[in-house]
């Protein structure tokens, strides 16, 4: 939770604000009010709120006020939930639900009668009867069994349920969608935009990837300039408007990526057929066309409607293989220095070249690089993981990342001079309190941030990134800077991108994958074809500040899910160690205990209770544990030595005890 601190106690009065509930495990509750603000409800000035309730709350003198300004919640404004996704646990003849969220941090009785042939361990769905007060607690019928207990990834079924999103579509969306899919490239079509297909195009991806939405292209200009092709599937020329699946689509604001499966934000036939790029088939792209030196300076660009086909469906690793320093892979190179009469090596090669050189004029301006290695849980037929490493980003993925920067700054600052609504994507700076406490996390290791004011500059955090790389607390080190980031999301005001260190920046890759995309594309073909109308502006700002606003909600809970079902495959993966010895190194420091990182990415926790040795002092300020007695202390980066002595998939946790 927020931490107040003293002097911003004044900047309250007493009086009612609004808010919404977040439950603790004791019962308590802290309200989130509009201006961000936390106030503390202890569980007997509850009244019946539960989590994620919006409710008016009664804001106590001060002089009642502990660490956290306190209030008693006045009436109920809006219920955040009347059902609840979680676990059957039988008692007797009667049970409870208990929530699969800690948000929800109410069990729910369920009275004999009620539980709809639910078994003990079963995942749930149940409706609320009976909201809870201090003298009872919340009581509900079943009304759903999404998996049984003994069911194969029940738990993910459940997360996806509790998280409001269906894998499937409607009959109604299945069927716009099917008549989509058979529709043919019309001569007129084609005729109407720029032929490409003569071009050498190619998309590059991950091995297992079907909704392919970009493709790029690159020549080499006689002045040794660079012409850059980012060609992206134009999913709006099928999605119009208003219609069914465009409405769904807004709905769901994203696909979802969970390991092995997906939740697309479109059908499959869209998203994995008349969209994507697949190779040999000729496809409707929007293409931004860049002219760059050989300074990464973007000195001209056009943004047309186009026809395209895909020469080569190339994977990351396999042009990884051919571009990298020392990589030798002869099959490889053999085979895309003639693939099907082009000589894709070479457009390999060139590209690296820009992109090396884009990414060195992006350094300089100060942007920002987490260079974080990714989790990789591979998944056996059952979706059981049988391993979980670290997969590194390699040269591909960074040249496609900076080709698609390039054409995402490249399509916000033409539209945003051009003055038309358009929805952009905002990194804001840093809080002045995230600031100072970063600045005296870094102060622990004896590295200077330089502030201007009570502000910093992305350079300033790209300086210090430069600063730790190779050393032991790099990757600590690197999470909590990025902790102290605030979130990027959609906004139809150009508020300029933080992290990236662009004025102008937007979403314009994929479509398939990202309402906001699908958008912006809309838009620009408006613009391009002159049916844009200024009568229409007004309507067209709404539009697109709803849809910034709802993608915005919906990317998160689509990162809260894909973190859960991460959380779940590690924990099941971990449980086949228990009693294995690994190193780690400390990445989180907390009152009740510390957490600890192995190499493979998988995270643990060190309970308070496991430290016998002493009895431990929490630090905040300098992110360690210190004992009263021998004075040993764990802070944030050590290296130690850990035990796994349990692993919970249903709770997400890991235990581990230090050695």
């Amino acid at each position: 939770m927020k931490k107040h601190r003293k002097n911003k106690r004044h900047s309250y009065s007493v009086g009612v604000l609004t808010g919404t509930v977040t439950k603790t495990r004791s019962g308590n509750a802290f309200i989130r009010t509009e201006s961000g603000d936390d106030i503390y409800i202890s569980k007997r000035n509850l009244s019946s709120a539960m989590s994620g309730d919006k409710v008016s709350v009664d804001l106590l003198p001060e002089m009642f006020w502990g660490k956290s300004p306190e209030g008693i919640v006045d009436s109920i404004i809006d219920r955040g939930s009347t059902e609840i996704t979680g676990i059957f646990r039988k008692q007797h003849t009667e049970g409870f639900v208990e929530p699969l969220h800690r948000k929800h941090a109410d069990s729910v009785i369920i009275r004999s009668g009620n539980n709809s042939g639910a078994r003990d361990g079963d995942f749930v769905v149940c409706e609320i009867l009976r909201y809870p007060s201090i003298k009872h607690d919340a009581e509900g019928i079943i009304t759903e069994i999404i998996s049984r207990a003994d069911s194969e990834n029940g738990m993910i079924k459940a997360l996806i349920r509790s998280s409001g999103l269906d894998e499937y579509f409607t009959s109604e969306c299945e069927h716009e969608a099917a008549n989509i899919a058979s529709e043919l490239i019309t001569d007129v079509q084609i005729r109407e935009r720029r032929d490409l297909r003569d071009r050498l195009i190619i998309s590059i991806d991950g091995s297992d990837a079907k909704d392919l939405d970009d493709a790029v292209s690159i020549e080499k200009n006689d002045d040794g300039t660079y012409k850059l092709g980012v060609h992206i599937a134009d999913v709006s020329e099928y999605i119009q408007q208003d219609s069914v699946l465009d409405k769904e689509a807004l709905s769901r604001g994203n696909s979802v990526y969970l390991l092995n499966r997906v939740i697309p934000m479109l059908p499959k036939s869209i998203s994995n057929g008349i969209c994507s790029l697949f190779e040999g088939a000729d496809r409707l792209a929007l293409t931004c066309e860049m002219t760059i030196d050989s300074e990464g300076n973007i000195t001209g660009h056009d943004i047309f409607e186009s026809v395209i086909c895909n020469k080569a469906r190339m994977v990351y690793d396999d042009v990884s293989d051919m571009i990298e320093a020392g990589a030798v892979n002869e099959e490889l190179t053999y085979r895309y220095s003639d693939y099907n009469g082009y000589d894709v090596l070479s457009a390999l090669k060139t590209m690296a070249e820009l992109a090396s050189i884009l990414n060195r004029k992006r350094m300089s301006l100060g942007s920002i690089d987490f260079d974080f290695d990714e989790s990789e849980i591979i998944l056996d037929d059952n979706g059981l993981p049988v391993d979980v490493y670290a997969a590194e980003r390699r040269t591909a993925n960074r040249m496609i990342e900076e080709f698609m920067l390039a054409a995402n700054k490249t399509v916000a600052e033409h539209f945003y001079n051009m003055g038309v609504p358009f929805i952009y994507r905002v990194h804001k700076k840093p809080e002045e309190m995230k600031t100072a406490e970063l600045s005296a996390f870094l102060r622990g290791f004896g590295i200077r941030l330089k502030t201007s004011g009570d502000s910093v500059s992305p350079s300033e955090i790209s300086r210090v990134l430069d600063e730790i790389q190779g050393e032991p607390y790099e990757a600590v080190v690197s999470h909590v800077i990025l902790r102290s980031m605030t979130k990027a999301y959609y906004d139809t005001e150009e508020l300029g991108h933080f992290g990236l260190a662009f004025h102008y920046y937007t979403h314009f890759t994929s479509p398939i994958r990202r309402y906001p995309d699908l958008m912006i594309h809309r838009i620009i073909k408006e613009i391009l074809h002159h049916r844009y109308d200024i009568r229409e502006e007004k309507k067209l700002r709404r539009i697109t500040e709803f849809a910034a606003e709802h993608s915005s909600e919906t990317e998160r809970r689509a990162m809260d899910l894909e973190r859960d079902v991460e959380k779940v495959k590690k924990a099941e993966y971990m449980k086949q160690h228990i009693g294995e010895i690994f190193d780690g190194v400390i990445s989180g420091v907390t009152e009740f205990g510390l957490f600890v990182e192995l190499p493979n990415t998988v995270e643990g926790l060190v309970s308070m209770d496991e430290l016998y040795d002493d009895y431990y002092v929490y630090d905040a300020g300098n992110y360690c544990l210190t004992g009263r007695s021998t004075h040993r202390m764990y802070a944030l980066g050590d290296p130690v030595t850990i035990a796994v002595t349990g692993a919970d998939p249903v709770e997400r946790q890991i235990d581990f005890s230090l050695l």
